[in-house]
């Protein structure tokens, strides 16, 4: 495996002069901002690092996508995710923003109106006071105010009724008007105020002015659906002031006036089960603004910041449907209908186009019950000119040479089947577990030219510290390569899982399989055999190379070919072949591959070649087996450039620590 300095050093060469440039413009832009340097060079500087920094995102954003797709995996998981996981999101995304908004606004709805109720009580009290003052004696509207006090006191805490002969803040908040009710903001003092005027026919004009003041204990009684609720009287600033400015209304900017008013003992209500998030909301009231000097600003912002919870909500909203349940139902019901309908319509549809398409294709199946029987004569009714009609074209054009395509179709599907079975038993016969021999990782990749495979390999622990590694190349393809594959490894095994099978020579093992083939074999049969036998207790390793393409043994940079030991087996029975006793540095690499590794050609007639092979194996060295004999194979099949195999391909890696 690559270190993370080689990769970043791979990243490096990889940048080009502009890419340099960007990154040296952003660092500069980075450290005056950081810094905090201001000025024309200064600021030129960080607009040229923004600019930097979207260009340099852009090339990672491209080698990004570069590395991410170049895997067929990775394109197929892209792709998955764009068709299915994406639009989800989207979808989900969608639906918790918009539950958001409808809860958000229904927060500050139910706000909204809990404190205009109040207000519009108040106003109505205020109705009542001036027509109580109109027509009873003037000492009875103390006690009348008294009454009305105690009657509200539950619903308005805190209310004040005041008699007053002053109008003019009744003519300022609303001139030409007999009445006012709203919010009102004297100063800091934000409060429910409803102000009305008192006429009699012998006495001068006055006003009834009523006030609830908004405290914390005021916000504590309102809007029980909601959660904490926080009142945040608001100022006008100038420009000047503009880190003040929290809130803009037009071409006015507001700040905070004072510490806000929080309810209180209220906060956010526990959840009603586990997916019940918080919902933060900011709504504006209007307030009618009086300043010291008697101006009056009718506008003023007053910003409500509270919380809730969804199902606090829903309850809201599903308590009860009301007196108009009769008309949901009947317009539930209607709705029902004419879905019923439309499913209906849908039905009889459908029947219809599937009656056309099945009786299209139960023509079709009864014509080859025909042809099943023998009888090719038999041709398919054409109703329509449609697709199906096509199709029954085509099976009447069919039918005058089914009888051949019919046997053709068993005698390939018995060759099929045989190749089948012949594929599992070859399969049956490499190696299923991997031998644990301490000190030595071993891997294999075979790729068959077609279904079955002439090329064999094993791995055979012997001992604790003792492993066998072979690799064959038979003569031929196909099934019988792989019968007389099937045949060495069974000669092999019998020799090697013996009692004392470690001490064998690999001349001698050599020499017996040669014995075995040649006696039970053809004369045109034959195969190559490598078969090395190391022992990770001394370092040391025994081989025997019977005319096998030689294995190479890297360690340090170099490469040792395996190639001594003689000619193929299944030629002639009394060969004497040799062996070769190697020790093995620390940190060593065994490759061993077949023809179909090295044979491959470019388009220009090039073998890939032996030596293209170990530079290829040598750029890899210090990558896991498995990495390694799956480099080989991809930078073979690369110089080939082509997915078809002319011949199989196999390899093997053992990693001797």
């Amino acid at each position: 495996m690559t270190s993370p300095s080689s990769n970043l050093r791979n990243v490096w060469r990889r940048l080009s002069g502009v890419d340099v440039a960007a990154l040296v413009v952003v660092a500069f832009g980075v450290t005056a901002a950081v810094m905090g340097v201001n000025g024309g060079i200064a600021s030129f500087l960080k607009f040229l690092a923004v600019l930097s920094g979207f260009y340099l995102l852009v090339r990672f954003i491209r080698w990004w996508r570069s590395r991410l797709l170049w895997s067929l995996r990775n394109r197929l998981i892209v792709a998955y995710l764009f068709i299915a996981v994406v639009p989800i999101l989207l979808i989900v995304t969608l639906g918790v923003l918009a539950g958001r908004i409808l809860y958000s606004q229904l927060g500050a709805y139910l706000l909204y109106e809990d404190i205009h109720e109040r207000i519009s009580a108040m106003e109505d009290i205020a109705e009542h006071i001036a027509v109580a003052h109109a027509d009873l004696p003037s000492g009875m509207n103390e006690k009348e105010s008294e009454r009305v006090l105690a009657s509200q006191s539950h619903n308005l805490a805190g209310l004040t009724i005041q008699f007053s002969d002053d109008t003019s803040l009744l003519q300022k908040v609303a001139p030409g008007a007999e009445y006012f009710a709203g919010l009102l903001q004297e100063e800091n003092a934000l409060s429910l105020t409803s102000i009305r005027a008192l006429k009699k026919a012998t006495s001068r004009a006055r006003v009834v002015k009523l006030q609830v003041p908004v405290t914390e204990e005021f916000l504590a009684s309102i809007a029980p659906d909601d959660g904490a609720i926080q009142f945040n009287l608001m100022q006008k600033v100038s420009g000047a002031d503009t880190q003040a400015v929290i809130y803009t209304s037009g071409t006015d900017q507001y700040a905070a006036a004072r510490a806000p008013i929080t309810a209180l003992k209220r906060g956010l209500q526990p959840k009603n089960f586990w997916i019940d998030p918080a919902v933060s909301v900011v709504s504006r009231l209007d307030s009618v603004y009086v300043a010291p000097d008697g101006s009056v600003e009718r506008n003023r912002p007053v910003l409500a910041v509270f919380n809730a919870r969804p199902s606090r909500l829903n309850a809201r909203i599903f308590n009860s449907v009301g007196e108009l349940r009769g008309s949901y139902l009947l317009l539930l019901v209607m709705v029902g209908v004419v879905f019923l309908l439309i499913e209906l319509a849908a039905l009889i549809t459908g029947i219809n186009m599937t009656r056309r398409i099945t009786s299209a294709v139960a023509d079709l199946y009864h014509a080859t019950q025909f042809v099943q029987g023998g009888d090719l004569s038999h041709r398919v009714r054409i109703e329509r000119r449609d697709q199906l009609g096509v199709l029954g074209e085509s099976f009447n054009l069919m039918t005058s040479s089914i009888g051949g395509l019919v046997e053709e179709q068993k005698q390939r599907q018995r060759l099929e089947n045989e190749i089948s079975i012949a594929w599992e038993v070859q399969n049956q016969l490499f190696p299923k577990r991997l031998p644990s021999v301490p000190g030595v990782e071993v891997e294999a990749i075979c790729k068959a030219a077609r279904s079955v495979s002439g090329d064999y390999y094993d791995f055979i622990q012997l001992t604790a510290t003792h492993i066998a590694v072979a690799i064959a190349d038979i003569s031929g393809k196909g099934i019988s390569a792989a019968l007389l594959m099937a045949s060495l490894q069974a000669a092999l095994r019998s020799q090697l899982l013996t009692p004392g099978s470690e001490t064998l020579g690999t001349a001698e093992l050599v020499s017996r399989l040669n014995k075995h083939l040649v006696r039970n074999t053809a004369d045109d049969r034959f195969a190559t055999f490598f078969i090395a036998v190391y022992d990770s207790a001394t370092r040391t390793m025994r081989y025997t190379n019977a005319g096998h393409l030689p294995s190479f043994l890297l360690s340090q940079g170099k490469a040792v070919r395996l190639d001594q030991g003689g000619m193929v087996l299944g030629v002639y029975e009394d060969y004497v072949y040799e062996e070769c006793l190697l020790d093995v540095p620390v940190g060593s690499l065994l490759v061993g591959y077949s023809d179909g590794l090295v044979e491959p050609e470019n388009v220009y007639g090039e073998e890939f070649g032996i030596r293209r092979l170990q530079e290829a194996a040598m750029r890899v060295q210090t990558s896991s087996p498995f990495a390694v004999a799956q480099s080989l194979m991809t930078a073979a099949e690369e110089w080939a450039g082509s997915a078809e195999q002319a011949d199989d391909m196999t390899v093997i890696v053992a990693r001797l620590r």
